[in-house]
């Protein structure tokens, strides 16, 4: 079967039934980090994402701001385990064609987080290759009460996202700043029963945390925050490279949060019954089915 058949999905499904973890491993494939034992305290997460030109960035991108999301991109998958960011490892496919200044400045653009974030860039590998490729392995730590995973959603469970959703339409998906401190505000604060990063869009991100834990949803139009107004509602609900959080929470605790009134939270929905599916209701008031679609590499 060809990988186009077959699907990113289908193919990460096949990789994680073929792999077998020593008990160390609390979560492996199939979240946006993994999750291994560390100490008495603390859990290790570890994540890494690669950015291929051509497939995830075109020729002509800045390379400040293509160093700047590659690191955030990682970055995003810890904070949406609850964790904090610690090493990162950059690992290059460089043409022959590309100039030291070019890499001098995606470097300042790796190192705009990292500084940020109190990163430590501590190493990586060099190869040559036909076009770029940034591939970003990174390490972070969590405590073992503020570990948030895909799977613990709850029947009736409220769904929030954070931000706003269609930004990557308006190029922010290049200069997006990760929701580390948001994230860690959640988990500070709140009993998060699971969350995501929205990076393949909305409804897929959705559908994963939904089949992870075997239930249903139903989103409502009126309630996404949209980046602009105008923007197509196709685009707010599939487009993706948002990096905004998705996450549920408990009636009670949703209600906790939204007696903060801070709009950078928004509750958009409610977690059902499997059966129920993923549905939407428009603004009119109509139901519509939602397919588990977004971006997806095959």
């Amino acid at each position: 079967m060809r990988l186009s058949e077959l699907g990113e999905l289908g193919l990460i499904e096949g990789i994680r039934q073929s792999i077998k973890n020593s008990a160390a491993v609390l979560k492996g494939i199939g979240d946006d980090c993994a999750v291994v034992k560390f100490n008495k305290r603390l859990f290790m997460l570890l994540t890494c994402d690669m950015l291929v030109q051509g497939v995830d960035f075109k020729p002509e991108v800045n390379p400040y701001l293509l160093g700047r999301k590659a690191i955030a991109c990682s970055i995003s998958d810890i904070a949406a385990k609850g964790g904090l960011p610690r090493y990162a490892l950059v690992s290059l496919g460089i043409p022959r064609s590309k100039s030291y200044g070019y890499l001098k400045r995606l470097y300042k653009g790796l190192n705009h987080w990292a500084e940020k974030f109190n990163i430590d860039i501590v190493g990586g590998d060099i190869s040559r290759s036909e076009k770029l490729v940034i591939d970003i392995s990174m390490v972070g730590l969590v405590e073992k009460n503020k570990l948030v995973l895909r799977r613990g959603t709850k029947l009736n469970d409220i769904i929030f996202v954070t931000g706003k959703i269609g930004s990557s339409s308006l190029g922010k998906h290049l200069s997006f700043k990760p929701r580390l401190k948001e994230a860690r505000f959640l988990v500070e604060n709140f009993k998060v029963n699971s969350m995501i990063d929205v990076s393949d869009g909305l409804v897929l991100d959705l559908s994963r945390i939904l089949k992870e834990n075997r239930l249903g949803a139903i989103i409502f139009e009126g309630l996404i925050p949209k980046q602009r107004q105008d923007s197509r509602l196709k685009d707010v609900l599939y487009q993706g490279e948002d990096f905004e959080l998705l996450f549920t929470l408990s009636v009670k605790e949703a209600k906790r949060l939204i007696a903060h009134k801070d709009k950078l939270y928004s509750p958009i929905g409610q977690i059902t019954e499997e059966d129920c599916g993923l549905k939407l209701i428009d603004r009119s008031c109509r139901v519509r089915p939602l397919e588990p679609r977004g971006y997806c590499h095959f």
